[in-house]
């Protein structure tokens, strides 16, 4: 039972208030974190996945070395990603403009090189997650190696200031329910080209 406060405030705007608090609180600690996976890895990271390189990359891997199974995985991660992409930036954006977290919150030069688009959800996470679980449903091998990747682009978005974490946890969902939507497209696919 919630328990009303002065003035009339409903309950679930002080749930907000603390979510929003958390959100800070959360984004403040990652982003102050110096240790040699924050500073040296998240970055290394970020840059091969910037315009889904590095799930580009992979998808041709899998379609150049592996067989019906990892081609199916290929073309599952790839629609996946596509529309993951298309939900978080092109539908999601659109409509809820959040500004990025404030530059008092980011102690290091990465704050300066942030898009000017909305914060909300992170488009990078979406693409990621939605590449690895459509992978992972085909060839849990290949999605398992893309698992820790992908954890990196989602850590880094906040290390770097450009999301908070609920903006990833928000851009993680629309990759998830994306794989999901497609699971059954691939092979359909694939049946029809081979």
């Amino acid at each position: 039972m919630h328990e009303r406060r002065g003035g009339g405030n409903m309950p679930h705007m002080s749930g907000l208030a603390d979510l929003k608090e958390g959100d800070r609180r959360l984004t403040r600690r990652m982003a102050h974190s110096t240790s040699p996976l924050a500073r040296q890895v998240l970055p290394a990271v970020e840059s091969a996945a910037e315009r889904t390189k590095l799930w580009w990359a992979v998808a041709a891997t899998m379609a150049i070395t592996g067989g019906y199974r990892e081609r199916k995985a290929a073309i599952a991660g790839l629609a996946s990603m596509g529309v993951a992409e298309l939900v978080s930036n092109a539908v999601c954006k659109q409509l809820y403009e959040r500004r990025r977290p404030p530059k008092e919150l980011i102690p290091h030069e990465d704050v300066h090189d942030r898009p000017d688009s909305s914060s909300f959800p992170s488009g990078h996470t979406a693409a990621a997650v939605g590449f690895t679980a459509a992978v992972l449903i085909t060839s849990p091998g290949w999605g398992a190696a893309c698992v820790v990747p992908a954890v990196a682009v989602a850590a880094e978005r906040v290390h770097s200031g450009a999301h908070y974490p609920s903006d990833v946890a928000a851009g993680a969902l629309i990759g998830l329910a994306s794989a999901r939507l497609l699971r059954r497209v691939p092979g359909l696919l694939l049946r029809r080209l081979l």
